[in-house]
């Protein structure tokens, strides 16, 4: 890369964290919890809107994980989950009625808390829906892998978004508070992914899998990317560029062997469609703050009129994350 690129991405990283100090304004805090912050601790970022039916799932996953605190934002919420978080004591929550597309979809609330509270922790950026596997995480604490990442000088972490599905229709079972979604969500595409390089970032970009075979049939190039580095060593200098999918420094991208070696990589297990999903698609689609005009929940909003079933002929049950390392989607590496 020349120096005039170098030198406009680091305009470009400048501008998203005084965007992100600027929008600090747009926060109120509930209950912020943060002076019983440690120094080693291992943090957890998070935006939310509505997601009440999701969260005792989702904190209990992560508490058993090894994640010590967890951050949110909470996008004026209406169904009680803003007083639920408040009343957790390893959560921090903020709230605001401003708009979530202004704030480039959030990423400018998640580059403040990361800037202010994140600066040398491990932190973990994810959705309520997003379930992050790593390898060998069922016998090893997320502590494990963050101190070999800090061993090996490595400052973040990919993950492949996969989504999962049930089989038969989306609405067929009733996805009840504190339930594993996984219960009911448990298949996946096992292929059906392209993946290509981002010339200017660095990353890899991806995309596949069921929402671009049935949502997106006719345009896969629009369909959502699935590329992500949810797990950072942070510093207050960086900045996420577009959701998780890209940070800058641009070296923060590069997490993939360039030479046909493999590096070490999750995998988040993106638990969407739920019989929640429906709903959900319609609420966000009447709000339009999303990306591409809410493109992805326009394509949503037709896709599950007839609340179609996902599940196909080539469609995976999920086992464990050795089956995922075994079919390419995540690799342990050198991490062994």
């Amino acid at each position: 890369m020349g120096a005039w690129q170098s030198y406009r991405l680091r305009l470009k990283r400048r501008r998203w964290r005084i965007r992100a100090f600027r929008k600090r304004r747009d926060l109120r805090p509930v209950a912020n919890r943060t002076k019983s912050i440690n120094p080693s601790d291992i943090l957890l970022f998070c935006t939310q809107r509505n997601e009440g039916v999701r969260l005792p799932w989702f904190l209990k996953f992560y508490r058993e994980m090894g994640v010590n605190h967890f951050f949110f934002v909470d996008n004026d919420s209406t169904d009680g989950s803003l007083d639920y978080l408040a009343k957790q004591p390893d959560v921090s929550v903020w709230t605001t009625r401003a708009g979530y597309k202004r704030a480039r979809f959030g990423m400018d609330w998640m580059n403040w808390l990361l800037m202010k509270y994140g600066h040398e922790h491990w932190c973990l950026t994810v959705d309520p829906d997003e379930l992050f596997l790593y390898p060998f995480y069922d016998t090893r604490p997320l502590r494990a892998l963050t101190d070999w990442l800090d061993a090996s000088s490595i400052k973040s972490f990919s993950a492949m978004l996969l989504d999962m599905y049930p089989k038969g229709r989306i609405d067929q079972q009733t996805y009840l508070p504190g339930q594993n979604p996984l219960d009911i969500a448990a298949w996946f595409d096992s292929g059906n992914y392209t993946i290509q390089k981002n010339p200017l970032f660095g990353n890899l970009w991806i995309q596949g899998g069921p929402r671009a075979r049935v949502f997106f049939a006719d345009q896969p190039e629009l369909a959502p990317a699935l590329n992500k580095i949810p797990l950072v060593k942070w510093d207050r200098r960086y900045a996420y560029v577009s959701s998780t999918h890209s940070l800058l420094p641009r070296g923060l991208n590069q997490v993939y062997d360039e030479w046909g070696g493999e590096k070490a990589s999750g995998i988040l297990l993106h638990t969407k469609f739920l019989s929640t999903f429906t709903e959900k698609a319609e609420e966000e689609l009447s709000r339009g703050q999303h990306y591409g005009a809410s493109r992805e929940y326009i394509a949503y909003a037709d896709g599950v009129q007839e609340n179609p079933d996902l599940w196909c002929k080539w469609s995976e049950k999920y086992i464990n994350w050795r089956q995922l390392e075994i079919l390419g989607l995540m690799s342990k590496g050198n991490w062994a």
